[in-house]
């Protein structure tokens, strides 16, 4: 199958709404479904020149919304080690997406070919995967009319999560090689994370069984799956939320966003002092854990305290096993509470960096250390071991028994740790190593530290694109002077801090604030939404 460009502007699928303007960002493409067939035609298209330009190369397309409304949907593309399209090319997405008809798809086409020295006689490899939404067997046909007309070698894997997906391309990619991934099946995954399950809890006894809430998303059947590679001696887990089949249950009312924003349980579970729970998202690559005390009261354990126990572990294992050259971080973005900040570096002495938000920015900063642990405090995030920590861990002869079980214990976390990218099922497996080789609950690991009370706020503006920001994102240097402004306000409040981010999707700001107190906190964080409101083109109510 050859690369026709006559065939590719002949078969364009015509844009649905046409002055829709397209933008691909940190999480690809993602809008109201009714307007996307026409984004995956092209997708599809960049997809096979992408492959071409890494030398056949299999990249992956992933069709979700993760965690947005059942009528959105999305898409984004996978680079061969399974990590996120690198940014250069993120660009030619959003013109590709944008061209109206044949001919200026075709010159998008060209300059891409061009500017990228691509050998278009290369064979294209692509694999692709979708989640539970109504929308997606319709965008599957769109994709698949672009990998046609672009000559691409194509496979479906059909129902996937998003982690699945990126397991799968770094499997393809690295197969044959001394960093061979996997298996890149749906069963080589299972299979990996079972075993390094087993072993990494070795001796211990079983906790209580966890509580699972899927947000009626992909999560739940492929979850299910999983339990089927492992024994209920080792792992106990209930899924709830696993409607996948009734419109208009995707996200509602449950799942790891909802909690996060909401500060409670999905109102589905009914969770009483003593149960653990967690939620995933609706793509399966967020996970929050969560527990009632013995007073009732919610107590929520988000990214940052994943990071704080993640970190602690291994940091730990590094040290009993006696390996003084690896050394670990942590990847943190604005949004973490200062309390986790403070924790971590000077409770665990770990070294932590802060960087903008969104995962590449994150995942790029965790490379930079031998074990960089990088979660947001949504929930989203993974362990990254660089191949000289992995080469150590591998080959280092324990001197001791206690070494032994240390050394092989982080063995068995490289392979339960999805490296490519945040991953629920995987996170969750690895919060309960963690906790079970320490035989802790919820509350025992929830008391390393206590969070500031924190707030979110919205701010509707007339212009998102008047606020800039420097100090990853940690104050503003545009609209001038407001930042000293918020400064003023933050100096009148016991440990407060505040920031102003505009958001990436809309024509909003977010005003994060966090106090000693909660009555602190509300009011700083509507004191400084006030202030934005004001000086900066507040629309609609004022907060």
């Amino acid at each position: 199958m050859s690369f026709d460009l006559t065939a590719i502007k002949n078969n364009i699928i015509p844009h649905e709404v046409p002055e829709f303007k397209y933008t691909y960002g940190t999480a690809g493409f993602r809008s109201k479904a009714d307007v996307l067939g026409s984004v995956m035609y092209k997708v599809a298209v960049l997809a096979a020149l992408r492959s071409k330009k890494l030398n056949g190369s299999t990249i992956g397309v992933m069709i979700t919304a993760s965690h947005n409304p059942e009528e959105d949907n999305g898409v984004k593309l996978v680079d061969p080690r399974g990590e996120m399209l690198e940014q250069s090319w993120e660009g030619y997405a959003t013109k590709l997406a944008n061209a109206k008809d044949g001919d200026s798809l075709a010159q998008v086409v060209e300059e891409v070919i061009s500017q990228n020295k691509i050998n278009i006689d290369t064979p294209a490899k692509v694999i692709y995967a979708y989640d539970t939404r109504p929308s997606c067997p319709h965008l599957v046909k769109c994709l698949e009319q672009g990998l046609k007309a672009s000559g691409a070698q194509s496979t479906n894997f059909g129902l996937k999560t998003t982690p699945m997906l990126h397991y799968l391309v770094r499997c393809i990619n690295t197969a044959g090689t001394s960093d061979a991934y996997g298996e890149p099946t749906e069963e080589g995954y299972y299979k990996k994370l079972s075993t390094a399950f087993a072993t990494a809890v070795k001796g211990k006894p079983r906790l209580s069984t966890l509580h699972v809430d899927c947000a009626n998303g992909v999560g739940a059947p492929k979850l299910r799956e999983f339990t089927e590679y492992i024994s209920s001696d080792i792992l106990s887990v209930q899924v709830a939320n696993d409607n996948t089949n009734t419109l208009g249950q995707l996200n509602k009312n449950c799942g790891a966003d909802y909690v996060k924003t909401q500060q409670r349980a999905p109102p589905s579970l009914s969770i009483k002092p003593g149960d653990r729970c967690c939620s995933f998202d609706g793509d399966a690559d967020r996970i929050v854990y969560y527990y009632v005390n013995q007073d009732n009261t919610f107590r929520l354990l988000d990214g940052d305290k994943i990071a704080g126990l993640a970190a602690l572990f291994i940091a730990e294992l590094v040290k009993e096993a006696g390996i003084d050259s690896i050394k670990v971080g942590v990847v943190q973005t604005a949004y973490a509470n200062g309390s986790s900040t403070n924790y971590l570096s000077k409770v665990l002495n770990v070294p932590v960096s802060c960087v903008s938000t969104g995962v590449k920015h994150l995942h790029h900063e965790a490379e930079k250390y031998d074990v960089g642990v990088y979660f947001e405090a949504n929930g989203h995030g993974t362990v990254l071991f660089s191949p000289d920590a992995l080469n150590t861990i591998k080959t280092v002869e324990a001197k001791t028994p206690a070494q032994k079980q240390a050394i092989a214990q982080l063995a068995a976390l490289t392979d339960l740790i999805n490296q490519t990218v945040g991953d629920a099922i995987s996170d969750m497996l690895l919060v309960e190593a963690i906790l079970t080789s320490r035989q802790w609950s919820l509350e025992e690991w929830d008391q390393a530290y206590t969070d500031l009370p924190n707030r979110l706020v919205k701010v509707v503006v007339s212009d998102r694109h008047v606020f800039k920001t420097t100090n990853a994102e940690r104050q503003l240097v545009e609209p001038v002077g407001l930042q000293a402004e918020i400064d003023t306000l933050v100096a009148k409040y016991s440990n407060g801090r505040s920031f102003v981010r505009a958001s990436g999707t809309e024509d909003a700001v977010r005003v994060y604030a966090e106090a000693a107190t909660r009555a602190e906190t509300d009011d700083l964080a509507f004191k400084v939404a006030q202030l934005v409101y004001d000086r900066a083109g507040g629309v609609g109510t004022r907060p």
